[in-house]
Formats: structure tokens, sequence, C-alpha cells
């Protein structure tokens, strides 16, 4: 296994950009781009240069900047052939099962509709991480726009499926936010209860709760969660599809 490097990069007011680079090639690769002055400073810090953007999906807070960055760098750009309509020009469009190349890592592709229709999360085995933007997101899922709650769950459970100690590189700061809704959904649970007195200490400190563990997420995330007989008891909605429960889960957070 090569050696890989992350980079989380605050952009705008809560999004997050990340730099994924193959340490044997130099390849670099940054997934999303929110606004290009801060992802190049962290591009000069480094000394790397950029020859890959990976777009999850069309919102403009993770896309606003890539015609800058590509002006500037000459990266190739990587999209979803579902999404490539209202994208920036890609020079590589994919679909779920489709592969990246960045360097020498490989990426999986994986479409996650719901929070949009051809939003895509990208896979890196050799890297343990997944970039999902604004499908799963620490404690956290993406507001539906587009998708139905059928899609998302199901999206969500492609996610819950990797390896659990992967990396989750999610699209924005929303976490102390999502730890009071979840806390409403399962307020006993002593894994939410700690990681919430590790994000208030974080976010104290201006540190990003993001990247996550999966495991971590599969602990704590009510929308990983809708299976688990007590959150149904909670919901009272024993007997329901895990699929029923996270919809409502989902209407509620809307609300809260």
């Amino acid at each position: 296994m090569g050696e890989t490097q992350i980079v989380t990069i605050p952009c705008l007011s809560d999004n997050y950009a990340f730099l994924l680079h193959d340490v044997s090639t130099g390849a670099t690769a940054c997934v999303d781009v929110p606004d290009a002055a801060p992802i190049q400073s962290a591009l000069a810090a480094r000394g790397w240069s950029l020859s890959d953007i990976l777009i999850t999906h069309h919102h403009w807070d993770h896309v606003d900047g890539l015609p800058e960055l590509v002006t500037a760098t000459g990266a190739k750009v990587w999209g979803a052939t579902a999404d490539a309509h209202r994208l920036p020009p890609l020079d590589h469009s994919v679909s779920e099962g489709d592969t990246v190349t960045i360097g020498g890592l490989t990426g999986d592709v994986i479409d996650v509709s719901g929070h949009s229709l051809g939003h895509i999360a990208f896979h890196f085995p050799e890297a343990g991480a997944v970039f999902t933007a604004d499908s799963l997101m620490a404690l956290g899922c993406g507001r539906l726009f587009e998708g139905t709650p059928e899609q998302m769950y199901d999206s969500l459970q492609k996610l819950a499926a990797l390896p659990p100690e992967t990396l989750v590189c999610s699209g924005h700061e929303y976490t102390a936010a999502n730890a009071r809704f979840a806390l409403t959904i399962e307020p006993g649970n002593p894994d939410l209860i700690s990681r919430v007195q590790r994000i208030t200490t974080a976010r104290a400190a201006d540190q990003p709760t993001v990247p996550s563990s999966l495991a971590e997420e599969l602990a704590t995330n009510p929308f990983l969660r809708a299976a688990e007989p007590a959150i149904a008891a909670t919901l009272a909605m024993t007997g329901a599809t895990p699929a029923q429960v996270f919809a409502r889960i989902r209407a509620e957070k809307d609300t809260f």
C-alpha cells in the first residue's frame, strides 16, 4: 500500500474541500471546490501540484471555485455522467461502478443520490477514505432536495457497508447542530454522549470535526441507525421498516 496524505481545507463559512496526495507519484486530487484560494494556499504550503479535481455534485458551494482552480492548475476534472449537464466542463465523466485514478491510487465511484440526483461519492480503499460530501455527513446526512427518502436510505446503506475504519470526509461543518438533533433521537446512547462532548471541545477550539470514522458514524449517527429497535420505539414506529424509520428521522431533522 502506497503512502497517502489527506488534507481537510475549510472553505466559505462551513464547507470543506479535501486534498488527496499520493506520495509515491506526487499526484494530488482535490475533492470539490467551494473556493479556489484556500485550496491553492494549501497546495502551495506543501509544494504539491494539483493533477485532478473530483466533483461530488452540482451545488454552487461545491463547484464555484472550479473554473479558477482549473485555470491555475490545468487539473483534469472528474464528475458524474448523470450530473454533467449542470456541472462545469468535465474531462472524465463517471458512474457507479467506474473507477478514478489518481497517480497510483484507485477510487471507486458510488452513486449516493438523495441530497441531489447524480450525487456521487469516491471511495479510495488504499487511502482508507471515502469522500461523501452531502450524502453521509458527520452525525447526519444531507437534506433531500431532489431525491426520495428511499433513495437516500439506499445510498447510506452502500456507505455503511464499507470497512468500519474508513475515514468519512464529508462536505460541511454541521456536526454540532447534527449532534443536538441526534440526542433527541437516541438520548441514552453512551457513544453519542461521549462524542458530543468531544465535538463541543473541538469546536470551542475552532478545530474541525471532519473527517470522522465510519465506525463512529455507525455507533452514533441516527441516519445510519434506523434499524435499531430502540429508535423505532422512541419514534412510536415499532414494526416499521428501517427505510420508514429513516424517512421519519429525516422529516424530524428538517423541522428541528
